[in-house]
């Protein structure tokens, strides 16, 4: 048997700024939307999880990771 030495290949970061975190909620947002057209689903179908999606993230933050 052999050994061998592993060690954590993520770098510590710093916190996110508020800039990066608006980019991933946009991105994250984009995905959910072309996954819900690329199911075939109707626009309205989707402007309406979307709207449902703002007004849960308006009630703060921690909110949505618990939904979803």
């Amino acid at each position: 048997m052999t050994l061998a030495v592993v060690r954590s290949l993520r770098e510590p970061r710093a916190p996110a700024t508020e800039e990066q975190l608006a980019d991933f909620e946009l991105d994250v947002l984009a995905g959910f939307v072309l996954a819900r057209q690329s199911a075939g689903l109707a626009d309205s179908t989707i402007r309406g999880d979307t709207n449902h999606l703002e007004s849960v993230r308006r009630q703060g933050p921690g909110v949505l990771a618990v939904w979803v």
